[in-house]
């Protein structure tokens, strides 16, 4: 009698507990949330059994696996390197901003399986970046970035729409060179504000120049008209100018003639 009593509590302290905790755990395991943003999908045996929207849904405890996906744009950073049209290498940082449909999660997780980004985004981004950054050299694609980026962005959205990941927007936030270039490129931007400053010194001068032959025509101008201005009426009115001064000199005598023939002389007293 004493020993089925300390069964009877045995059982009560331990079993009792124990199918209290099961039971829970069962009770727990028997469902699933899918937070706002994301879907998932479940998995039976390694079979993928259906796909998920946001919510409260059931699963078979400790048999059923879920695998959660965010449909939010995600935006992840690349580094990769490329050679240029002239053969230099080029460093670059990439930010893709990304997504999944959801109504793509199961033919994702398929086809790309859950890291899709690693296994086919990143080899896409670095295959397709080379493929650009090749058709430029490497001095025009300081000038020319925003061009790269848009036409890396139309590449890798009509790629990527095939694999049924959305792209929305890529752009390059870093550019590389070697120190070499570097060196060339700032040696070549010297060498340019050089012939810059030689060419507006020419100009200068050259403009100098034409100002003192312009103003060396218009003083020959001044100096032909003053030459046309003596003319023969000017001598003319000197000659007048010269009788009126003589006669204000003259005191009213007449002057007196003496010798003979053609040749007189005059008096003047």
């Amino acid at each position: 009698m004493r020993n089925a009593t300390i069964k009877q509590i045995d059982f009560k302290k331990y079993v009792i507990p124990a199918i209290v905790v099961v039971a829970f755990i069962v009770a727990m395991g028997s469902y699933f949330t899918v937070p706002a943003g994301s879907v998932a999908v479940k998995l039976r045996f390694g079979k993928l059994v259906g796909s998920y929207t946001e919510g409260l849904h059931l699963k078979l405890p400790l048999i059923d696996k879920v695998e959660k996906f965010s449909v939010r744009i995600k935006k992840d950073s690349f580094d990769t390197e490329a050679f240029s049209k002239d053969l230099q290498t080029v460093g670059l940082r990439l930010a893709i901003n990304h997504r999944i449909m959801p109504d793509t999660i199961i033919s994702i997780y398929r086809n790309l399986g859950p890291d899709y980004t690693n296994t086919i985004l990143r080899p896409m981004v670095e295959e397709w970046t080379k493929a650009v950054i090749a058709k430029y050299s490497a001095d025009s694609l300081i000038s020319a970035r925003v061009q790269v980026a848009k036409e890396l962005d139309q590449i890798l959205k009509e790629k990527m729409k095939e694999k049924q990941v959305i792209v929305s927007d890529i752009a390059i936030t870093n550019f590389e060179f070697s120190p070499q270039f570097l060196k060339a490129v700032e040696e070549k931007q010297i060498a340019e504000q050089e012939a810059k400053r030689a060419t507006n010194l020419v100009e200068k001068v050259k403009k100098e120049a034409e100002q003192k032959i312009l103003q060396a025509e218009a003083e020959a101008k001044s100096l032909r008209l003053q030459r046309e201005v003596v003319s023969d009426n000017l001598i003319k009115l000197r000659q007048v100018e010269a009788q009126l001064k003589a006669i204000e000199k003259w005191d009213g005598k007449m002057p007196h003639y003496m010798g003979s023939g053609d040749m007189p002389f005059v008096m003047v007293k």
